[in-house]
């Protein structure tokens, strides 16, 4: 009796909870390890004085030792949004002021602050982007206006490195959207380690279709925010490489006519000052090309190829040693691994092999010549924290904990910082020895987050697999706490299922697993299956869907619902999917070509036909419409609007600059000429992500609601 007491009193999750800031995670603050290995430095504010402050923390004290910045002595400055140390620790680049422009880049005001002299510097009147010191902090280059600039700290003056930049057509050292988007990242130029090279890629964007999106706000005229965006198959922006040299004030153009350079998405200098890495790779994406470029020269040098039948994944990890031997990861032998190789690209060893993935590379610790890294050795779900020599031997697993393991290295690998968290378990952070793991103190967890939810009504999260199309797919259940197997269930499914990602995962995972679990309490059994074509179990698994997105992955959820409504407690004629982006593509295409199995589904943000995304991302895995245009129309939503039976939610903001509305409104159109009767919802002004304001609220009022009028 005591029990079901007890039961009784468990609070239900409510949407108030999960979007006014009831499940609040505590996290760590960013920090930069400091050179000497033992200390870091972390941005905090203080209401008390309101002031942002740059403080620094013995690692294995956790004390506060000492103060770098404090913008109470910072004439004109109140806040500190974002800060950078220099190579040498001599300078602090401040970031005061931050405008959005994509996902990635910001235009921003932005000084310097000299630790030993107090003074502050503004690096320059205009809103820029990307500054970035040179190795010894006299200098710093930026961005402004689709052109380079470098300031020298010491004179004041400013040097204009070069002068053809314009808006929607030529583009020098600040990537296009498409590369910022894809290709991850924003700045492209690189100081080299002496700091008198700086080296650049050009985008002239000419050739580039525009794109247009109204932007309503509330004057009373709508304006249009034009920008260039390539899809499938139209012209990207033809790319160049350069190095600037600071005493001679010369530019050189490097030719690049001996490699396929279609894209050009990494360029990092190695040890030697004079020596430039360049990663190319073709239009398919399944070659790429390290070239070493000779800067005193101007000559080029290819050290490795990288080949496979599908695509090649671009990375972070290329690390170069003193020698200027590197690091590399490839799938080359069909899982994700580390491999050394010397400076003329001859493989010295493979440092990790096995049927498992290298998930994340840490760095290399010169001193011990250990490789450190985050794999998934002990199953697909899970993360763990390793190292090992670079000849591969005398591995050491550090994280012992079985979930999501990850870390933070201090710069002379003495210590890690482990975040650690599971389905169960909310964010962990504790600091370690990284020789061998050993647990020095816990530095943040989420005990308080974890006692206000065990006045919840919480299920456990089971994980299994599901066997589907001949594999064994990895997938997790969630069931009414109060689960009675002699009833029946409707189903909601949950699902991403894009190249390479995972969503079943031993992990805290926030806001959708509060609201699965808000369903469940309402009488919900939730699923979530991840089929053929994510990640994390090999090359070939992830890779079977090339040329073809949108067909296996449907298949397997539609047989994974099949499959799950032959069980006694799911009512089969109550299963509904929902999925966001990639997930939202897929539910629309489950929903319309498994009408016998779905009821209902809900699509956010989907792509409808990948006719309509841009190249890098839908070229990788499928190449152009004019060379695959099968592989793009069989596996339209659109195509298949005519077998929807079931209910339908559709939902886009105005403004996603990464999937169009565009997309949702030729698949309205299309459901309109079938004669098909849907839901749908716009958020005017709102991106990608919908969010702002009372937005996310709204929105899962709107798709809890549909999902109890309709499941």
């Amino acid at each position: 009796m005591a029990i079901t007491a007890v039961t009784a009193q468990k609070k239900e999750i409510t949407l108030e909870d999960i979007w006014g800031g009831t499940f609040r995670t505590e996290r760590m603050d960013a920090l930069r390890s400091l050179d000497n290995g033992k200390e870091y430095a972390v941005l905090n504010y203080s209401r008390q004085t309101n002031a942002s402050t740059v403080d620094v923390y013995d690692y294995k004290s956790g004390e506060k030792v000492r103060t770098l910045v404090n913008t109470n002595n910072l004439p004109g400055i109140s806040h500190i949004i974002s800060y950078e140390l220099s190579e040498d620790e001599s300078k602090i680049l401040l970031a005061t002021q931050l405008k959005q422009i994509y996902r990635r880049s910001s235009l921003g005001t932005f000084y310097v602050y000299d630790i030993k002299t107090k003074d502050l510097t503004l690096v320059s009147q205009k809103q820029i982007q990307e500054p970035t010191f040179n190795n010894d902090a006299t200098k710093i280059a930026f961005g402004y206006n689709n052109n380079i600039y470098i300031k020298d700290l010491k004179t004041g003056t400013e040097t204009q490195v070069t002068t053809d930049g314009k808006k929607n057509s030529i583009i020098n050292g600040i990537t296009d959207w498409v590369y910022e988007e894809e290709f991850a990242f924003v700045r492209a130029f690189d100081w080299n380690k002496e700091g008198d090279k700086l080296a650049y890629i050009k985008f002239d964007e000419t050739n580039v279709p525009r794109f247009s999106m109204d932007v309503y706000g509330t004057d009373l005229y709508p304006n249009q925010q034009v920008f260039k965006y390539p899809k499938a198959g139209d012209p990207n922006a033809e790319v160049s490489l350069h190095i600037y040299d600071l005493d001679t004030k010369n530019t050189s153009d490097v030719n690049l006519a001996n490699y396929d350079s279609y894209y050009i998405p990494r360029i990092k200098w190695t040890k030697d000052k004079d020596v430039l890495s360049v990663q190319l790779t073709n239009r398919k994406q399944n070659e790429v090309n390290l070239v070493f470029v000779d800067a005193k020269k101007n000559t080029t040098t290819l050290i490795l190829k990288e080949r496979d039948d599908a695509y090649v994944d671009i990375t972070d990890n290329l690390t170069f040693l003193n020698n200027n031997s590197f690091i590399w990861t490839s799938e080359k032998d069909g899982w994700n691994h580390i491999y050394h190789y010397d400076k003329t690209g001859e493989l010295i060893n493979q440092v990790t092999k096995g049927d498992w993935e290298v998930t994340n590379y840490y760095g290399f610790d010169q001193k011990t010549g250990r490789v450190y890294y985050q794999s998934t050795e002990n199953g697909s779900i899970n993360r763990d924290v390793y190292s090992v020599l670079k000849n591969g031997e005398n591995k050491a697993r550090l994280t012992q904990r079985t979930g999501i393991n990850s870390a933070s290295f201090s710069s002379d690998f003495t210590y890690f910082i482990n975040t650690f968290h599971d389905t169960e378990t909310p964010y962990v952070f504790t600091l370690h020895n990284a020789l061998n793991g050993a647990l020095i103190r816990e530095i943040k967890n989420n005990e308080a987050l974890k006692n206000e939810l065990a006045q919840y009504n919480i299920s456990p999260k089971e994980f299994s697999t599901i066997n589907i199309n001949g594999e064994e797919l990895n997938m997790y259940i969630i069931k009414p706490s109060n689960f009675d197997e002699t009833k029946q269930y409707p189903l909601f499914m949950y699902q991403y299922s894009g190249p390479g990602s995972q969503n079943v995962r031993n992990a805290w995972n926030g806001s959708n697993d509060y609201w699965h679990q808000m369903l469940a309490q309402q009488g919900y059994i939730i699923a979530c299956v991840d089929g053929r074509g994510t990640g994390l179990k090999g090359r070939d698994f992830k890779k079977v869907t090339q040329k073809e997105l949108g067909k296996y992955e449907v298949e397997d959820q539609i047989a994974a619902a099949k499959e799950l409504g032959k069980l006694p407690y799911i009512d089969a004629s109550r299963i509904g999917i929902w999925g966001w982006s990639y997930g939202g593509f897929m539910s629309s295409n489950c929903l319309f070509q498994g009408a016998d199995t779905f009821s209902m589904a809900i699509a956010v943000a989907p792509v409808t036909s990948w006719r309509f995304y841009d190249t890098i991302y839908t070229e990788r895995y499928m190449t152009t419409p004019q060379e695959n245009a099968s592989g793009y129309d069989t596996n339209s939503p659109i195509n298949h609007v005519d077998k929807l039976k079931g209910k339908f939610l559709l939902v886009h903001g105005s403004a996603d600059d990464n999937v169009h509305v565009q997309n949702t409104m030729r698949l309205v159109e299309a459901l309109v000429q079938a004669n098909k009767q849907f839901d749908w919802r716009i958020y005017p002004d709102k991106n990608h992500g919908i969010y702002g304001g009372n937005t996310r609220l709204h929105l899962y009022t709107l798709m809890t609601n549909f999902i109890k009028n309709n499941l």
